[in-house]
């Protein structure tokens, strides 16, 4: 298995300087900024090496990239975790897990990946995974709230 968009081989090139090596695993660019650019990625469930792929999309855009990172060091996990009712952020996490595992090849008898979104079972762990989950058009509400973080002209409060 080749990491790359079917069909297009320069979102292989463009991804990889995004994430500043060479992918692991097979990817579909899912976002587009409006240069076209890829700004969220699907991953496969599976590396090409068979190791699990927790993260389903990941966000590879740089700018968006640098505003979440932005967010995220002023304290942005644990407003997240605040402002997102507990059972929308499970529905969330479960929705991730039953997508990622109904990507898995049938037949497959090695290890798979565990948790929702990101990877994790309860919680926020990285808001950088549910604005992926979120710009991918999964309604995940952790993204939702980074959105409304992002267009906000002043940074919420620590």
């Amino acid at each position: 298995m080749t990491a790359g968009t079917p069909g297009d081989p320069t979102d292989l090139e463009a991804v990889a300087r995004l994430l500043g090596r060479w992918p692991a695993g097979a990817f579909v660019v899912v976002v587009r900024d409006e240069a076209g650019a890829p700004v969220v990625i699907r991953n496969a469930p599976l590396l090409d090496d068979g190791t699990p792929m927790p993260t389903r999309h990941w966000l590879v855009g740089a700018a968006d990239r640098t505003a979440v990172s932005r967010l995220e060091a002023s304290g942005g996990v644990a407003r997240a975790e605040a402002a997102v009712p507990a059972d929308e952020l499970a529905e969330a996490h479960r929705r991730a897990a039953a997508e990622r595992e109904a990507a898995i090849p049938e037949g497959w008898v090695g290890p798979r990946p565990t948790g929702g979104v990101g990877g994790t079972r309860t919680g926020v762990k990285c808001l950088h995974c549910h604005y992926a989950d979120f710009l991918a058009g999964t309604g995940d509400p952790v993204g939702s709230w980074v959105a409304d973080q992002l267009r906000s002209p002043v940074a919420p409060p620590a």
